[in-house]
């Protein structure tokens, strides 16, 4: 059973400032995986990670063991990873392909699609209150969504359709899509996985801040800089991982005019700080390939739009310009896990995607110059706030007051952390349901 609450949300978040129990408390953490986590829409995973019939990805929802697994029809469908008789998890494998599930406890065994298929001794039932036919024996399915290859999932049957979840924070699926050459992604290797020592709230109220970079990043920030006069005066052109670092060098001017757009449910995305695009043979083959394949109007209109990261609340962020995708798993109160994938433009040269991987090494890999700032500084704030619920984080920055602010705002204003507390009290507050 969930946690009850004691207290309403509103007494944990104000219009422009929350209380440090949302990012402390272990009580209303377990209350937000179910009012929040299983009610939402989770991304899953995407359908290029499981091909073939039978191709499985096993990931979690809501702290809940699942298994994306692609039908025979060549549906996907998403099903709990429990064994209906005592309850031991099916698959222990990360990816794979199977014929039939069979729990390797006591070798319950299922279909793909989670109908039971064969127990042993099936006669030591018989007189019993057990219907080993009844659809109550099947594996739980997810409610799921493949949107143009990206899977999202819902336990709950409480919650926003996913036609009004996704909303306007879509354009940013349609843009990664559509830089495809081919109009397919797919995910390019393994994944970068860190277990961060925060709230899971804390790393998403980072991701349009434009405030922070110039302080957390300035040792990476000189260092780049060094190295970018010593690469011009040896040869003349600066490696990508230096202009990648670079681009953290904003000024507050030129961030304050990077644009945030907010969107119901708590989603919202910030306009690019980093050119992806140069002139370069390398980028000139893609475009031009591009062109070809979605016609140059078309391919041009796509690269227009430079979306730096867009984050769909409440687990899954994607940085269109650089294919990358990061979904926030909650593990406790303090720990979250982040898993980092990069995808690959189908159609698209070669030495274009693997751009695209040197972005992730270079930003994303826990051991890149970038990241390990970030991380101390989430920690920095997780040990702050659990000194006691006495204390209140403030949301002020550029504030209008609630219910007057416009849908557009720009990286320097702390709107869009504003709009995901609209959301947080929104999932909260509504009464529980299935």
């Amino acid at each position: 059973m969930p946690a009850k609450m004691s207290w309403s949300p509103d007494d944990l978040v104000q219009p422009d400032a929350v209380n440090a129990r949302v990012y402390s408390d272990p009580t209303l953490f377990r209350v937000e995986m179910h009012r929040i986590f299983t009610r939402s829409w989770n991304y899953v995973g995407h359908a290029s990670q499981v091909p073939a019939a039978g191709d499985f990805f096993h990931t979690q929802v809501a702290r809940r063991a699942v298994l994306m697994i692609r039908q025979a029809d060549g549906s996907i469908s998403v099903i709990r990873n429990r064994c209906g008789h005592r309850g031991a998890q099916i698959i222990a494998a990360r990816t794979g392909r199977c014929s039939v599930l069979r729990c390797p406890y006591h070798g319950w065994t299922y279909h793909n699609n989670g109908c039971l298929k064969s127990i042993p001794v099936p006669e030591g039932y018989d007189g019993t209150g057990l219907d080993v036919q009844g659809p109550e024996q099947r594996l739980p399915a997810l409610r799921s969504v493949n949107y143009r290859g990206f899977v999202f999932a819902r336990l709950s049957r409480a919650g926003p359709a996913f036609e009004d979840w996704l909303g306007g924070a879509r354009r940013a699926l349609d843009n990664m899509v559509e830089r495809a050459p081919d109009g397919e992604l797919e995910v390019a290797g393994g994944c970068l996985r860190a277990i961060q020592r925060n709230n899971w709230k804390i790393y998403l109220e980072n991701l349009h801040d434009g405030m922070h970079p110039a302080v957390v990043h300035q040792s990476s920030i000189a260092a780049s800089q060094a190295q970018r006069r010593r690469a011009l005066a040896e040869t003349g052109e600066v490696p990508l991982p230096v202009q990648i670092v670079q681009g953290n060098a904003q000024s507050l001017r030129q961030l304050a005019a990077l644009e945030v757009s907010c969107y119901p449910h708590g989603h919202s995305d910030m306009r690019g700080f980093r050119e992806p695009r140069s002139d370069d043979t390398v980028f000139a083959e893609y475009q031009a390939t591009l062109a070809r394949g979605r016609g140059a109007d078309n391919a041009t209109a796509t690269l227009d739009l430079n979306i730096h990261n867009a984050n769909f609340y409440p687990n899954f962020s994607v940085h269109p310009s650089f294919m990358q995708v990061r979904v926030l798993f909650p593990l406790a109160v303090n720990r979250t896990l982040i898993e980092h994938w990069t995808l690959r433009l189908k159609g698209a040269p070669d030495a274009f995607n693997r751009r695209n991987i040197v972005y992730a090494n270079t930003v994303h890999s826990p051991s890149s110059l970038i990241k390990p700032d970030d991380l101390e500084m989430y920690r920095r704030v997780q040990d702050g706030v659990a000194e006691g619920s006495g204390l209140w984080v403030s949301n002020h920055r550029r504030g209008e007051g609630e219910g007057k602010e416009a849908d557009l705002s720009s990286a320097l204003s702390e709107r869009f952390i504003r709009n995901q507390y609209r959301a947080w009290r929104d999932y909260m507050g509504a009464p529980d349901a299935g």
